[in-house]
């Protein structure tokens, strides 16, 4: 997630800091979305308008701005091609249905990984322990093998609670991940 463009739309629009991604993510609307359920174009009209009623002017389309800078991080792809070779590798992600397309399509990476478990294809959402033990279990390693890499703290402790290790990685904050996974062994084999 481009938390540093989120702050950045929220100041530019005099919105209470978190208004683009509370707006978006933190919704029941959401929350069904996210698990296969509901209208995605409702979705994201629904937290237009709610943004727009936070900022009680109408705004241009703030969310698409944000998703739009939403992209590969190329530092971590390179790790994720190192990697590879000698580790399982999978995503987890709280997504709507348009998530395999993207990978697919739009980034081009959906090869570069072993599993991809997206929540909306799946009925299930991180931090439900559930999701998190199915993403092992499709990449056949038991959780206690595998290191969950998450940008929020609720769903790298509900790893953790199911027998992963967990790493907290924010670029924003200038996280190193290739340097947080060494620390914890993982590392290219070859």
């Amino acid at each position: 997630m481009r938390w540093d463009v989120a702050r950045a739309l929220d100041q530019a629009h005099g919105l209470p800091r978190s208004s683009v991604f509370d707006t978006l993510y933190r919704s029941d609307t959401w929350r069904d979305i996210e698990r296969g359920r509901g209208d995605r174009q409702a979705w994201l009209e629904e937290a237009h308008r709610t943004l727009e009623e936070r900022a009680g002017h109408p705004l241009p389309r703030l969310h698409d701005e944000w998703r739009r800078a939403q992209g590969p991080i190329e530092a971590n792809l390179s790790l994720v091609r190192d990697l590879r070779a000698s580790h399982k590798l999978g995503v987890l992600s709280n997504a709507d249905s348009s998530l395999r397309d993207r990978l697919e399509r739009e980034m081009a990476i959906h090869h570069l990984f072993h599993d991809i478990v997206c929540s909306a294809e799946v009925g299930m959402a991180k931090p439900e322990p559930a999701v998190y033990v199915m993403a092992a279990e499709r990449l056949g390693i038991p959780p206690s093998d595998c290191v969950f890499v998450d940008d929020l703290d609720t769903n790298v402790e509900a790893a953790r609670q199911v027998g992963m290790a967990g790493v907290l990685f924010r670029l924003d904050k200038g996280d190193d991940l290739r340097v947080q996974l060494a620390g914890l062994g993982v590392r290219p084999r070859g």
